[in-house]
């Protein structure tokens, strides 16, 4: 089967991307291994015409019925190989089958670091990732980071202007500097630096985290911010595109194509916002660019 286009990654990105694709009366193919940041958080609450939240499963669903209203054929299936052919690309996923397309859209997302996967109920309950999206969450509540080194330490300072109630657990050994500490302390963030021994969560609400040391620290809300974030752009490499030095593919800023012909990127596998809406933005975006090419061909 060659398809005209073949999308790997099924999350917001690469739903929007074969929406639109569909909708140009393309033949897509959607190959998805059903993981990523949407399919955790529990609640967005910054998207137009979801005042009250939606979930990232809510959005992935009604994105797929969506699709395939216009034939958009779906693969639950994880890729570990794509290669260049000369009418195409061709992805091999783990169970041995071959996909072939014509163009590719590359919309794999990231994984974020978080040692405490008991968290995960909680995410866009009252644990949050992004600042930008869920500052307004934490208003005036009682709220711990859980990070390690710079990386937790800049979360603070995003967080403070939200809430006097702060509190940066620093939890392994990345230690922080003297200027860094007194730069928290002059912010009115509290600091605990030592591991965190256990998370006390009840259902999708957080209740605090207790360290190593024994002491117990409560707390309504939390933001995890841990180094060593997974961006999944492996697929990317194995065709030579153009990767930041974090693994972050670089596409164009208009069309979102890669610097190789015929592969586009879009979300947060891109330079990103770490945002619902961007990532439906780049995945429309990359599809009026690549419906282009296919006339272009055609």
């Amino acid at each position: 089967m060659q398809a005209d286009v073949m999308i790997i990654g099924g999350g917001i990105a690469g739903l929007q991307a074969a929406i639109q694709l569909g909708r140009y009366d393309r033949n897509v193919i959607v190959i998805d291994q059903g993981s990523g940041r949407s399919t955790l958080c529990r609640e967005y609450r910054n998207l137009l015409g979801w005042p009250n939240g939606v979930s990232g499963v809510e959005l992935r669903q009604a994105g797929r019925r969506h699709a395939q209203q216009y034939n958009v054929h779906f693969i639950d299936k994880k890729v570990t190989e794509v290669q260049k052919e000369p009418e195409g690309f061709n992805a091999r996923t783990s169970d041995g089958q071959s996909y072939r397309g014509k163009k590719l859209l590359l919309a794999t997302g990231v994984t974020d670091a978080n040692p405490f996967p008991e968290l995960e109920p909680c995410f866009g309950m009252s644990v949050y990732i992004c600042p930008d999206c869920d500052g307004y969450e934490v208003k005036g509540r009682n709220t711990l980071i859980l990070g390690s080194g710079n990386a937790g330490a800049r979360m603070a300072h995003e967080i403070a202007p939200w809430t006097d109630q702060l509190t940066y657990v620093n939890h392994g050994d990345q230690a922080l500097a003297v200027n860094e500490k007194k730069k928290l302390s002059d912010a009115g963030i509290r600091l605990y630096e030592g591991n965190i021994e256990c998370v006390d969560v009840d259902g999708d609400q957080f209740a605090g985290a207790t360290l190593s040391g024994g002491a117990a620290l409560r707390a309504e809300k939390a933001f995890i911010a841990f180094p060593g974030n997974i961006v999944h752009s492996e697929l990317g490499k194995q065709l030579g595109v153009e990767r930041l030095e974090n693994h972050h593919i670089l596409a164009h800023y208009r069309t979102k194509m890669t610097n190789v012909p015929d592969v586009w990127a879009a979300g947060d596998i891109g330079v990103h916002s770490e945002q619902v809406s961007i990532a439906m933005g780049d995945g429309t975006q990359a599809a009026v660019w690549i419906q282009r090419s296919l006339l272009q061909d055609d």
